[in-house]
């Protein structure tokens, strides 16, 4: 493999827009040094358009890429929620096969590469035959995410999900969610499979997910507890879950949460969304983030997080696409602006005095939250990281006549289309003018799929 190296008319490095820019890249994928103020010059790829990091999506369950649009029939008794989607999502997942996880997989990372994500930290429950029978290698679905990554280009940090009960603390597991389950032994086997599957590859980094407090006990929330890479947990997606802990325990989720976990900076709650003020406090103090994933949360009737607050006291958070109703960064930036603006009524909710641009100050906290809850070297582009790189096309029109800061609010905030022109992850390009290099190949396995899981 030989080095790469890229040259950026205009690029966003931690310390802000520069010109001319050399990025330089080693065999592996690894930025070894950016250089502004070059003119183009040798081999280097030119990148005309606007340079920003790859975005993280800190949040995913791959699988429902297939539901995606198909679960919005209203029910004859007309009281939709997340608990009528979820027994949907559970009637529809026991068609899954192998294959065919590998090839919704392979389809979902190549929407998101051509929308500027770069990694996907995957929260990966469906794991065993549809009887809940473990396949004869225990983490055979696991296997199929990385292979789906492969194939796409895209990072992932895969999070094997320890999914045990049906409720808090220890209630029966529903008939629907047999493919999810294991005990601590089981679960272990998985992860430790996955460890190896993942062993030196510089695009794969592994974590722990238990579930939420509705699928595991406190004693299994202890045994994990010392693991030394991300662990996320979805938490408060939805006011029954809170008003069940408070029953259960006394305590509200996150309360909880953080009262009796170790809650630092390995730490992801997803969701998030029902805190009180004490919890916004105690949850941004922690330093863990805040995975929020603002399409899927308006599309499923979550709820709208406390983002004011939780950003004036320094909470951290990324985005993420979870059921895939969405697949773009900049569609969820968007959202997670406008549901305050809703809310709050008011304008440029996410912003401070020192940068006044939305689109500018949510990108930033996105790639810093969605790094640290991915585990890896990603997030910005800089010597030591790894070379994920969009370039946005200043010609498209959503763009024209856009520069630096103005043009993210642009692409943050306006229209429908996609200017996303080139994407690179770890130093292969993966999407030349828009599309996928793999698009077509990757598209018919898809269609295969969904014909069988539709039919």
């Amino acid at each position: 493999m030989a080095a790469t190296a890229f040259h950026a008319a205009h690029a966003l490095l931690p310390g802000g827009w520069a010109r001319d820019v050399l990025i330089e890249a080693s065999p592996q994928g690894d930025i070894h040094a950016v250089t502004p103020g070059i003119a183009p010059t040798g081999p280097a790829r030119r990148l005309s358009g606007h340079v920003v990091p790859g975005m993280p999506n800190l949040h995913s369950h791959a699988f429902q890429r297939a539901m995606a649009g198909g679960a919005e029939r209203r029910s004859p008794a007309g009281q939709d929620s997340f608990w009528t989607w979820r027994e949907t999502m559970y009637r529809f997942v026991g068609r899954f096969s192998p294959e065919d996880a590998e090839a919704v997989a392979a389809q979902l990372h190549v929407e998101l590469l051509e929308h500027g994500f770069t990694a996907v930290a995957e929260f990966h429950y469906l794991h065993h035959q549809p009887d809940g029978m473990p396949y004869a290698d225990v983490a055979e679905m696991a296997k199929r995410q990385l292979a789906a990554a492969r194939r796409s280009g895209i990072g992932m940090t895969l999070l094997p999900s320890l999914y045990r009960y049906g409720g808090i603390f220890g209630k029966p597991p529903h008939d629907g969610q047999r493919r999810f389950l294991n005990d601590l032994d089981r679960f272990m086997q998985i992860v430790e499979a996955s460890r190896t599957a993942t062993a030196g590859d510089l695009q794969m980094a592994l974590g722990l997910a238990p579930h939420s407090l509705r699928a595991v006990t406190p004693d299994m929330l202890r045994a994990i507890r010392d693991f030394a890479g991300p662990i996320h947990i979805h938490a408060a997606e939805q006011p029954k879950e809170v008003e069940e802990c408070l029953a259960a325990t006394g305590a509200r989720p996150v309360r909880w949460v953080l009262d009796n976990t170790p809650l630092d900076a390995r730490w992801v709650l997803i969701h998030a969304t029902h805190l009180d003020k004490a919890e916004v406090a105690g949850l941004a103090r922690s330093g863990a983030v805040a995975g929020l994933c603002p399409t899927t949360e308006a599309s499923l009737g979550d709820g709208i997080f406390r983002l004011p607050g939780f950003l004036a006291q320094g909470g951290r958070f990324g985005i993420g696409t979870d059921s895939h109703v969405g697949t773009a960064p900049a569609f969820e930036l968007r959202q997670l602006e406008t549901s305050q603006r809703l809310r709050g009524h008011a304008r440029a909710v996410a912003t401070a005095e020192q940068n006044p641009h939305p689109g500018r100050t949510l990108l930033d906290a996105a790639l810093a939250g969605g790094a640290q809850a991915s585990g890896r070297r990603i997030g910005a582009i800089a010597p030591g990281m790894r070379c994920d790189l969009v370039e946005l096309d200043d010609t498209h029109p959503l763009l024209l006549g856009r520069q630096g800061d103005a043009l993210l609010d642009a692409w943050v905030f306006s229209g429908q289309g996609n200017p996303v022109r080139r994407v690179a992850c770890g130093g292969r390009m993966v999407v030349e003018a828009g599309r996928h290099v793999d698009a077509m190949a990757i598209r018919d396995a898809f269609g295969q799929a969904m014909r069988r899981l539709t039919a």
